[in-house]
Order: C-alpha cells, then structure tokens, then sequence
C-alpha cells in the first residue's frame, strides 16, 4: 500500500509539472539589428530571447556567439527568416525597405524604434522595450539613471570648461576615405555633451577630402575605424590622409581613438562613459592629452 501510494504521488507531481510546462510560453524570438538597441535589451534581461544579431551588435561580448544577420542597412530575408523569429526589432537605421516588408510578410512581427542621437528619442525606445518584455518599471529605472549619469558629468564638464575645442568626428573603414559627423549622429551628440564644439555643420555623415578636412583646423581628432581587425586607426587614417599630420590636434597629440559600435542604433548605454572619456580629452589640464575611449561595456 505504502509503494502504491508513493507511485501515485509521483505520477502526480510529473503530471502537474507537465501542465506547468505547457501553461508557461515559449521564450519570444528575437532577432535584433543595431549595436545600441540589441545592449538595451541585454540591459533589460532580454537577452536569452535573442536568437540572432546585426554585425553592429558586438556588446556585451555574449551576443557575438549568436547568429550574424548581416549589416543593420544590408539585412537578408532568407538569413533572418532561417531563425524563426518571432520578432525583428530594430532602428530605423534598418533595411533595405524590401527586406523589411518580405520579413513582415512572413508573419514576423517587426518592431521599429529610433536611432536618434536625442534623449526624448531614447526615453521612448527603453518605453516601447520594456512593454514588450513586461518589464516597464526596470524599463523607467534604467531610463533615469541613464538621465542621472548625464546630468552628473553635464555638471562636470562644465566645471572642466575653459576655451570650448573645436573637434571633428571621423569615421573611416582602415584609414579610407573618413566621413565626418555632422549634425544629429549620435558623433555630434557626443561631442556636445563632453563639452566640444563640432566644427562639422552638415547633416548626417559626409565624405570630406582631406584638404576639407584640415582646413577647418581641428584642435582634436575623434576617430573611429570600423575594420575592427586590429587595424591601428590612428596610424592608418595618417596614412592614407597624411594632409591630417598637418593639423594642430596630429601634431599636439590629440587624437581620440572612439569604438565605432558606440556610435550605432541610436543612444547606448554605454555613452555616458564614453562622455566622461572624451571630456577628459577635450580638457587636458586635467587629464592625459590623448586617451582612448575603451570598448568594454
């Protein structure tokens, strides 16, 4: 009697954990496309939904083990769709406009947020984020410290300040033709908040030749190199535009080596240190004339 009832017990216990598990829903998956986007959602805990990510997509160092879906601008239906995701969600950096609307066609849901390099931009972007993964109060928490952090170095940079630097933001792909940061890249906006001055005036990314490019006498160089290859951005950059030793930020030694992922997908969490960073640049009475924004989230 006493094994009978132990077997029932068991039986019992297996069947009310089967019901558990099948009342309990699949994990949500996710493919997602932009650097800053795809941190946020490892921020908020999300990142066992993901089953794939853009090549922007390179923090924390965790996601770079999952499925490559190509570059944010150049997706794949065919790639994406092999995932089985339930979702794509991205910036509206994404595409091209085809793909997206193959992808859609095929029953994934796809969520577009903002790339834009503006804090209303982002507070919305944590906003949608967290009512999609059920997580709005942790959603709110990381929009204000986010806030908090920038505040504290707004305070500090402008206790640094002294005559503003003027600065260009270039990014190049091993030392080729740089296109610089202008008005509304999360560059410029970077820029900004250290307490530079973007002597870049245009919208968007451009081109510029290198006689264009040291004419506006830059007193610091930020540089970003998206070969990540172990390519030296610094020394190939000169190389292929040696005009730029010429200007006064080459030859005082203030040269800013900046990650490119930071400067993808809108405002990352990883920004207000890279502020901080390039503040301290920017101010070289209180810091080393040249630093390097480090790539660690």
């Amino acid at each position: 009697m006493r094994l009978a009832s132990q077997l029932i017990a068991i039986m019992a216990g297996l069947f009310i954990a089967h019901l558990a598990a099948a009342a309990s829903p699949e994990p949500q998956r996710w493919v997602s496309a932009g650097g800053a986007l795809t941190e946020w959602i490892v921020a908020l805990g999300g990142e066992s939904r993901l089953v794939g990510v853009d090549s922007t997509s390179q923090h924390p160092a965790s996601v770079k083990s999952l499925p490559g879906i190509g570059y944010q601008r150049q997706l794949s239906a065919e790639g994406i769709l092999a995932l089985r995701p339930k979702m794509l969600i991205g910036t509206d950096e994404m595409g091209p406009p085809p793909v997206i609307q193959q992808i859609q066609a095929a029953g994934v849901q796809v969520e577009v947020l903002s790339a834009n390099a503006a804090l209303p931009a982002l507070q919305a972007n944590l906003e949608r984020l967290g009512a999609l993964m059920g997580k709005e109060g942790e959603a709110r928490r990381l929009s204000d410290q986010y806030l908090q952090r920038l505040a504290k170095e707004h305070d500090r940079v402008t206790q640094l300040k002294r005559a503003v630097p003027g600065v260009l933001l270039l990014v190049s792909h091993a030392g080729g033709a740089p296109m610089v940061a202008g008005a509304g890249t999360v560059g410029d906006w970077l820029i900004n908040q250290a307490g530079g001055r973007n002597l870049a005036t245009h919208n968007g990314y451009k081109v510029f030749s290198t006689e264009a490019m040291s004419g506006l006498s830059p007193v610091v160089l930020v540089i970003s190199d998206r070969a990540q290859n172990g390519v030296q951005p610094r020394e190939a950059l000169l190389r292929e535009n040696p005009l730029l030793g010429a200007t006064k930020a080459v030859r005082d030694n203030r040269v800013i080596e900046i990650d490119p992922t930071l400067l993808v997908g809108g405002l990352g969490p990883r920004l207000p240190d890279a502020v901080r960073s390039l503040a301290d640049a920017f101010y070289p009475d209180v810091a080393p004339l040249s630093a390097r924004v480090s790539n660690t989230p």
